[in-house]
């Protein structure tokens, strides 16, 4: 039988990028509150929001940051400011599962530099079970994780790589695979779970097929500016994403 991990200290710092997350920024920051009273920091980055994002996460968290939009530099900013020994990289519309705490206690007590949550969508299909299983099941085998895996790493290690490269799309499989070489990724089965409106407005088989081709588009070698165009319709931009879009919405993970 493979040995636990011993479960040492925790201290952690929780960042999330927004852009327009107005409708659900407050009830995202409430469900950390716990965390802030266990005494982890809890870093909103905006992007740019157009509408009282800023406001209403203020009053709710230790940190609000303003930066240029794109999550990766959002993300890359939050770090630089954290105190945690730990770096917990959440989504305005994911919520980490009531003993994550003791989970990623453990995983400080681990050999392991960095790790991700299993995911479930928040949708009552029956699809979407399966489509998170596949999720969970293929992050496992390739050792690769996606943002809305609510992604986990040692702040020395996450200096060390340089944090995520500044590239408008696949920055989370990109950081995946710059860790890999120093070690799997730390799986917890309790899941996150994040909001299927994606897969609700476009479709689930069509959101299916659109990550399927970019990710192996990207694997091909594809840049991702080039591959943005494709998932952000009338892009201009090399370096942001649409400021319209909130970040929730955004990045193939599957």
């Amino acid at each position: 039988m493979e040995k636990q991990p011993v479960a040492l200290p925790l201290h952690a710092s929780i960042i999330i990028p927004v852009l327009n997350e107005s409708a659900g920024i407050e009830a995202a920051l409430r469900a950390l509150s716990s965390w802030r009273d266990s005494g982890h920091e809890v870093i909103v980055v905006d992007g740019g929001s157009t509408d009282d994002t800023v406001e209403k996460a203020r009053p709710l968290s230790d940190r609000v940051l303003v930066e240029s939009p794109g999550r990766a530099h959002q993300m890359n900013a939050g770090a630089s400011i954290a105190g945690g020994e730990v770096l917990i990289f959440l989504h305005a519309d994911t919520r980490l599962p009531d003993d994550a705490m003791a989970q990623l206690e453990r995983f400080v007590g681990s050999l392991a530099v960095w790790g991700r949550f299993d995911v479930r969508l928040s949708g009552r299909r029956p699809l979407y079970r399966v489509i998170a299983a596949f999720m969970n099941v293929r992050s496992r085998l390739t050792g690769i994780a996606t943002g809305d895996q609510a992604l986990f790493v040692r702040r020395a290690v996450f200096d060390e790589v340089g944090g995520f490269e500044p590239i408008p799309l696949m920055e989370d499989v990109s950081f995946s695979r710059r860790l890999l070489p120093y070690s799997r990724p730390y799986c917890i089965g309790s899941p996150v779970v994040t909001d299927s409106r994606r897969w609700e407005k476009h479709g689930a088989w069509r959101t299916i097929l659109t990550m399927w081709r970019l990710r192996w588009r990207y694997w091909r070698g594809d840049a991702p500016a080039t591959l943005v165009k494709q998932y952000y319709p009338g892009h201009t931009s090399s370096s942001e994403p649409d400021p319209s879009v909130s970040h929730a919405k955004t990045n193939p993970d599957l």
